[in-house]
Protein backbone atom coordinates (compact mmCIF):
# COMPACT_ATOMS: atom_id res chain seq x y z
CA UNK A 1 0.00 0.00 0.00
CA UNK A 2 2.87 2.25 -0.14
CA UNK A 3 3.31 5.23 -2.61
CA UNK A 4 4.43 3.12 -5.98
CA UNK A 5 6.10 6.56 -7.19
CA UNK A 6 7.57 7.57 -4.10
CA UNK A 7 10.91 5.13 -4.54
CA UNK A 8 11.09 5.90 -8.06
CA UNK A 9 11.01 9.77 -7.26
CA UNK A 10 13.84 8.77 -3.94
CA UNK A 11 16.06 6.74 -6.61
CA UNK A 12 15.60 9.50 -9.06
CA UNK A 13 16.66 12.53 -6.92
CA UNK A 14 20.08 13.33 -8.98
CA UNK A 15 17.79 14.04 -12.57
CA UNK A 16 15.90 17.10 -10.49
CA UNK A 17 18.58 18.47 -9.17
CA UNK A 18 20.79 18.76 -12.13
CA UNK A 19 17.67 20.12 -14.18
CA UNK A 20 17.35 22.81 -11.43
CA UNK A 21 20.71 23.32 -11.85
CA UNK A 22 20.56 24.04 -15.52
CA UNK A 23 17.13 26.10 -14.88
CA UNK A 24 19.29 28.50 -12.48
CA UNK A 25 22.38 29.08 -15.30
CA UNK A 26 19.61 29.78 -17.74
CA UNK A 27 19.09 34.02 -17.10
CA UNK A 28 22.87 34.18 -18.44
CA UNK A 29 21.89 32.57 -22.02
CA UNK A 30 18.62 33.57 -23.00
CA UNK A 31 16.30 36.13 -24.06
CA UNK A 32 13.92 38.60 -21.58
CA UNK A 33 11.14 36.74 -23.49
CA UNK A 34 12.25 33.58 -22.91
CA UNK A 35 13.07 33.99 -19.14
CA UNK A 36 8.98 35.45 -19.29
CA UNK A 37 8.27 32.06 -20.62
CA UNK A 38 10.57 29.68 -18.27
CA UNK A 39 8.81 31.62 -15.80
CA UNK A 40 5.56 30.63 -17.03
CA UNK A 41 6.46 27.25 -16.98
CA UNK A 42 8.08 27.45 -13.36
CA UNK A 43 5.23 28.82 -11.73
CA UNK A 44 2.69 26.79 -13.94
CA UNK A 45 4.56 23.53 -12.53
CA UNK A 46 4.36 24.29 -8.86
CA UNK A 47 0.30 25.19 -9.58
CA UNK A 48 0.25 21.40 -11.34
CA UNK A 49 2.65 19.94 -8.19
CA UNK A 50 0.01 21.14 -6.05
CA UNK A 51 -2.78 19.54 -7.99
CA UNK A 52 -0.51 16.09 -8.47
CA UNK A 53 -0.83 15.56 -4.50
CA UNK A 54 -4.91 15.21 -4.74
CA UNK A 55 -5.10 13.84 -7.96
CA UNK A 56 -1.99 11.31 -8.91
CA UNK A 57 -1.14 10.58 -4.96
CA UNK A 58 -4.34 10.61 -3.48
CA UNK A 59 -6.97 9.66 -6.10
CA UNK A 60 -9.08 13.24 -5.73
CA UNK A 61 -9.92 14.54 -9.35
CA UNK A 62 -10.84 18.34 -8.25
CA UNK A 63 -12.50 20.54 -10.83
CA UNK A 64 -12.21 23.37 -8.73
CA UNK A 65 -8.08 23.83 -7.68
CA UNK A 66 -8.22 27.03 -9.65
CA UNK A 67 -10.04 28.62 -6.88
CA UNK A 68 -7.14 28.46 -4.87
CA UNK A 69 -4.67 29.48 -7.43
CA UNK A 70 -7.09 32.96 -7.82
CA UNK A 71 -7.17 33.66 -4.00
CA UNK A 72 -3.71 33.68 -3.77
CA UNK A 73 -3.29 35.86 -6.61
CA UNK A 74 -5.88 38.12 -5.25
CA UNK A 75 -4.60 38.39 -1.94
CA UNK A 76 -1.35 39.39 -2.99
CA UNK A 77 -2.35 42.50 -5.12
CA UNK A 78 -5.15 43.34 -2.30
CA UNK A 79 -2.58 43.27 0.09
CA UNK A 80 -0.01 45.08 -1.62
CA UNK A 81 -0.01 49.05 -0.70
CA UNK A 82 -0.57 51.91 -3.78
CA UNK A 83 2.50 53.39 -2.54
CA UNK A 84 5.04 51.71 -0.99
CA UNK A 85 6.32 47.78 -1.32
CA UNK A 86 4.80 45.13 0.77
CA UNK A 87 6.71 42.81 2.75
CA UNK A 88 7.40 39.28 1.01
CA UNK A 89 7.69 38.02 4.88
CA UNK A 90 4.52 38.61 5.65
CA UNK A 91 2.21 38.70 1.92
CA UNK A 92 3.34 35.40 0.93
CA UNK A 93 2.14 33.64 3.99
CA UNK A 94 -0.91 35.32 3.91
CA UNK A 95 -1.61 34.58 0.14
CA UNK A 96 -1.05 31.06 0.93
CA UNK A 97 -2.82 31.17 4.38
CA UNK A 98 -6.24 32.68 2.97
CA UNK A 99 -5.60 29.55 -0.04
CA UNK A 100 -5.54 27.30 2.56
CA UNK A 101 -8.05 28.49 4.55
CA UNK A 102 -10.83 28.47 1.83
CA UNK A 103 -9.34 24.54 0.94
CA UNK A 104 -9.73 23.82 4.68
CA UNK A 105 -13.65 24.94 3.79
CA UNK A 106 -14.16 23.60 0.65
CA UNK A 107 -12.41 20.00 1.66
CA UNK A 108 -13.83 19.86 5.36
CA UNK A 109 -17.17 19.42 2.73
CA UNK A 110 -16.52 18.15 -0.24
CA UNK A 111 -14.33 15.15 1.31
CA UNK A 112 -17.83 13.80 2.34
CA UNK A 113 -18.69 12.92 -0.95
CA UNK A 114 -16.86 11.01 -3.53
CA UNK A 115 -16.39 9.97 -7.28
CA UNK A 116 -18.03 12.02 -9.60
CA UNK A 117 -20.33 14.08 -6.90
CA UNK A 118 -16.78 15.15 -5.35
CA UNK A 119 -16.24 16.73 -8.94
CA UNK A 120 -18.95 18.81 -8.78
CA UNK A 121 -18.85 20.14 -5.64
CA UNK A 122 -15.40 21.48 -5.82
CA UNK A 123 -16.66 22.88 -8.99
CA UNK A 124 -19.31 24.64 -7.24
CA UNK A 125 -16.99 26.29 -4.70
CA UNK A 126 -14.57 27.20 -7.32
CA UNK A 127 -17.15 28.97 -9.35
CA UNK A 128 -18.94 30.49 -6.10
CA UNK A 129 -14.97 31.76 -5.43
CA UNK A 130 -14.92 33.03 -9.38
CA UNK A 131 -18.23 35.00 -9.03
CA UNK A 132 -17.09 36.51 -5.62
CA UNK A 133 -14.59 38.43 -7.28
CA UNK A 134 -16.18 38.58 -10.84
CA UNK A 135 -19.67 40.29 -9.56
CA UNK A 136 -18.41 42.39 -6.53
CA UNK A 137 -16.10 45.35 -6.52
CA UNK A 138 -13.50 43.58 -3.95
CA UNK A 139 -11.40 42.66 -6.61
CA UNK A 140 -12.01 44.96 -9.55
CA UNK A 141 -14.77 43.24 -10.97
CA UNK A 142 -14.28 41.64 -14.12
CA UNK A 143 -11.61 44.00 -15.17
CA UNK A 144 -9.40 43.04 -12.10
CA UNK A 145 -7.17 44.55 -9.95
CA UNK A 146 -3.61 45.72 -10.31
CA UNK A 147 -0.27 45.01 -8.53
CA UNK A 148 1.17 48.17 -8.20
CA UNK A 149 4.45 48.04 -6.51
CA UNK A 150 5.68 44.51 -6.27
CA UNK A 151 6.67 42.83 -2.61
CA UNK A 152 10.02 42.97 -1.55
CA UNK A 153 12.50 41.60 1.64
CA UNK A 154 14.29 44.88 3.05
CA UNK A 155 17.33 45.03 1.00
CA UNK A 156 17.66 41.43 0.10
CA UNK A 157 14.99 40.98 -2.02
CA UNK A 158 13.31 43.09 -4.75
CA UNK A 159 11.32 40.99 -6.75
CA UNK A 160 10.50 44.05 -9.46
CA UNK A 161 14.56 43.17 -10.52
CA UNK A 162 14.20 40.29 -13.33
CA UNK A 163 16.87 38.44 -11.83
CA UNK A 164 15.53 38.40 -8.12
CA UNK A 165 12.17 37.35 -9.30
CA UNK A 166 13.24 34.15 -11.28
CA UNK A 167 15.37 32.95 -8.52
CA UNK A 168 12.84 33.28 -5.96
CA UNK A 169 10.31 31.39 -8.61
CA UNK A 170 12.87 28.91 -9.28
CA UNK A 171 13.18 28.58 -5.18
CA UNK A 172 9.37 28.56 -4.53
CA UNK A 173 9.93 24.87 -7.05
CA UNK A 174 12.80 23.49 -5.78
CA UNK A 175 11.01 23.81 -2.24
CA UNK A 176 7.53 22.53 -3.38
CA UNK A 177 9.18 19.49 -5.37
CA UNK A 178 11.02 18.66 -2.33
CA UNK A 179 8.54 19.24 0.39
CA UNK A 180 6.15 16.95 -1.88
CA UNK A 181 9.37 14.12 -2.11
CA UNK A 182 9.38 13.96 1.64
CA UNK A 183 5.87 14.02 2.00
CA UNK A 184 5.47 11.09 -0.78
CA UNK A 185 8.05 8.95 1.19
CA UNK A 186 6.69 9.78 4.58
CA UNK A 187 3.94 7.91 6.42
CA UNK A 188 1.70 10.22 5.86
CA UNK A 189 2.55 10.05 1.89
CA UNK A 190 1.94 5.94 2.26
CA UNK A 191 -1.58 6.65 4.03
CA UNK A 192 -2.16 8.81 0.85
CA UNK A 193 -1.39 6.06 -1.66
CA UNK A 194 -3.27 3.80 -0.04
CA UNK A 195 -6.64 5.75 0.17
CA UNK A 196 -5.76 5.85 -3.39
CA UNK A 197 -5.58 2.07 -4.09
CA UNK A 198 -8.44 1.41 -1.67
CA UNK A 199 -9.81 3.19 0.83
CA UNK A 200 -12.41 1.10 2.06
CA UNK A 201 -9.42 -1.75 3.17
CA UNK A 202 -7.81 1.71 4.88
CA UNK A 203 -10.44 2.14 6.88
CA UNK A 204 -10.22 -2.07 7.74
CA UNK A 205 -7.03 -1.99 8.99
CA UNK A 206 -8.01 1.51 11.32
CA UNK A 207 -6.75 4.31 9.60
CA UNK A 208 -9.15 7.24 10.12
CA UNK A 209 -8.83 7.88 5.84
CA UNK A 210 -10.81 11.40 6.20
CA UNK A 211 -8.14 13.59 8.23
CA UNK A 212 -5.65 12.21 5.65
CA UNK A 213 -7.47 13.91 2.68
CA UNK A 214 -8.31 17.37 4.54
CA UNK A 215 -5.13 17.27 5.07
CA UNK A 216 -3.49 16.67 1.80
CA UNK A 217 -6.65 19.13 0.27
CA UNK A 218 -5.35 21.85 2.26
CA UNK A 219 -1.46 21.51 2.04
CA UNK A 220 -2.60 21.47 -2.02
CA UNK A 221 -4.68 24.94 -1.46
CA UNK A 222 -1.84 26.19 -0.26
CA UNK A 223 1.17 25.07 -2.82
CA UNK A 224 -1.33 26.70 -5.48
CA UNK A 225 -2.02 29.80 -3.09
CA UNK A 226 2.05 30.16 -3.59
CA UNK A 227 1.52 29.65 -7.39
CA UNK A 228 -1.23 32.37 -7.57
CA UNK A 229 1.13 35.18 -5.46
CA UNK A 230 4.29 34.27 -7.95
CA UNK A 231 1.96 34.55 -10.95
CA UNK A 232 0.60 37.78 -9.78
CA UNK A 233 3.85 39.33 -8.78
CA UNK A 234 5.09 37.86 -12.40
CA UNK A 235 1.81 39.60 -14.46
CA UNK A 236 1.01 42.67 -12.42
CA UNK A 237 -2.39 41.82 -12.59
CA UNK A 238 -4.68 39.54 -11.18
CA UNK A 239 -8.51 39.13 -12.40
CA UNK A 240 -11.48 36.35 -11.97
CA UNK A 241 -10.27 34.34 -15.20
CA UNK A 242 -7.73 32.42 -12.69
CA UNK A 243 -10.54 30.99 -10.85
CA UNK A 244 -12.52 29.63 -13.31
CA UNK A 245 -12.85 26.26 -14.22
CA UNK A 246 -10.88 26.50 -17.60
CA UNK A 247 -7.56 27.27 -14.87
CA UNK A 248 -9.09 23.76 -13.72
CA UNK A 249 -8.84 22.05 -16.58
CA UNK A 250 -5.96 23.05 -18.04
CA UNK A 251 -3.78 21.76 -14.81
CA UNK A 252 -5.64 18.18 -15.25
CA UNK A 253 -3.92 18.59 -18.60
CA UNK A 254 -0.93 19.15 -17.76
CA UNK A 255 -1.25 16.13 -15.07
CA UNK A 256 -2.51 13.85 -17.86
CA UNK A 257 0.39 15.22 -20.33
CA UNK A 258 2.94 14.35 -18.06
CA UNK A 259 1.71 11.08 -16.42
CA UNK A 260 -0.45 10.79 -13.23
CA UNK A 261 1.68 9.72 -10.45
CA UNK A 262 5.23 11.27 -10.63
CA UNK A 263 6.35 14.59 -9.45
CA UNK A 264 8.42 14.79 -12.25
CA UNK A 265 5.59 14.03 -14.77
CA UNK A 266 3.64 17.01 -12.92
CA UNK A 267 6.64 19.33 -14.24
CA UNK A 268 6.75 18.09 -17.53
CA UNK A 269 3.36 18.28 -18.34
CA UNK A 270 3.65 21.61 -17.41
CA UNK A 271 6.51 22.04 -19.94
CA UNK A 272 4.80 20.58 -22.66
CA UNK A 273 1.17 22.60 -22.20
CA UNK A 274 2.86 25.52 -21.80
CA UNK A 275 5.22 25.00 -24.76
CA UNK A 276 2.23 23.63 -26.87
CA UNK A 277 0.23 26.49 -26.22
CA UNK A 278 2.73 29.14 -27.22
CA UNK A 279 3.39 27.27 -30.30
CA UNK A 280 -0.13 26.95 -31.66
CA UNK A 281 -0.27 30.42 -31.10
CA UNK A 282 2.30 32.02 -32.57
CA UNK A 283 1.80 33.24 -36.37
CA UNK A 284 5.12 33.11 -37.16
CA UNK A 285 5.50 29.14 -36.35
CA UNK A 286 1.82 28.06 -37.51
CA UNK A 287 0.84 30.97 -39.74
CA UNK A 288 -2.88 31.36 -39.95
CA UNK A 289 -3.59 28.63 -38.11
CA UNK A 290 -2.76 30.89 -34.97
CA UNK A 291 -6.18 31.90 -34.84
CA UNK A 292 -7.66 28.74 -34.18
CA UNK A 293 -4.98 27.19 -31.66
CA UNK A 294 -7.70 26.13 -29.14
CA UNK A 295 -8.54 23.50 -32.14
CA UNK A 296 -4.97 22.56 -32.97
CA UNK A 297 -4.09 22.07 -29.62
CA UNK A 298 -6.97 19.91 -28.71
CA UNK A 299 -6.55 17.32 -31.48
CA UNK A 300 -2.85 16.97 -29.91
CA UNK A 301 -4.84 16.68 -26.34
CA UNK A 302 -6.98 13.96 -28.09
CA UNK A 303 -3.99 12.47 -29.75
CA UNK A 304 -1.94 12.34 -26.53
CA UNK A 305 -4.48 10.96 -24.57
CA UNK A 306 -4.91 8.12 -27.26
CA UNK A 307 -1.68 7.18 -28.10
CA UNK A 308 0.18 8.17 -24.40
CA UNK A 309 -2.57 7.02 -21.71
CA UNK A 310 0.32 7.03 -19.05
CA UNK A 311 1.53 10.56 -20.12
CA UNK A 312 4.92 11.53 -21.26
CA UNK A 313 6.55 9.89 -18.57
CA UNK A 314 4.55 6.64 -20.05
CA UNK A 315 7.43 7.19 -22.92
CA UNK A 316 10.13 7.65 -20.97
CA UNK A 317 9.57 4.20 -18.76
CA UNK A 318 9.40 2.33 -21.86
CA UNK A 319 12.29 3.64 -23.43
CA UNK A 320 13.70 2.37 -20.31
CA UNK A 321 12.45 -0.49 -20.19
CA UNK A 322 12.89 -0.91 -23.88
CA UNK A 323 17.12 -0.21 -23.20
CA UNK A 324 17.31 -2.56 -20.23
CA UNK A 325 16.03 -6.05 -22.05
CA UNK A 326 18.61 -4.54 -24.89
CA UNK A 327 21.19 -4.62 -22.42
CA UNK A 328 20.10 -8.23 -21.33
CA UNK A 329 19.80 -9.58 -24.57
CA UNK A 330 23.51 -8.23 -25.34
CA UNK A 331 24.48 -9.63 -22.01
CA UNK A 332 23.26 -13.02 -22.78
CA UNK A 333 24.69 -13.25 -26.43
CA UNK A 334 28.38 -12.34 -24.49
CA UNK A 335 27.84 -14.95 -22.16
CA UNK A 336 26.37 -17.60 -24.60
CA UNK A 337 30.23 -16.88 -26.44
Amino acid sequence: MGAPSASVEARGWPLPVVVALALAALPFVISPYQQDLVLKVLIYAIFALSLELLVGTTGLVSLGHAAFLGIGAYVAALGSPASGAASVAWLLPASMGCAAAYALFVGALSLRTKGVYFIMVTLAFAQMAYFVFHDTRIGGGSDGIYLNVKPVLGTLLDLDKRTHFYYFVLGALVFTYALLALLLRSRFGHALAGIRTNEQRMRAVGFRTYPYKLAAFVIAGALAGLAGFLLAVKDGVVNPDLLSWHESGAVLLMLILGGLGHLRGAVIGAVAFTLLKELYSSQAIVGPLADHWQLTFGFTIIAFVAWLPKGLMGLMGASVRRKSVTALVTRAGDDDE
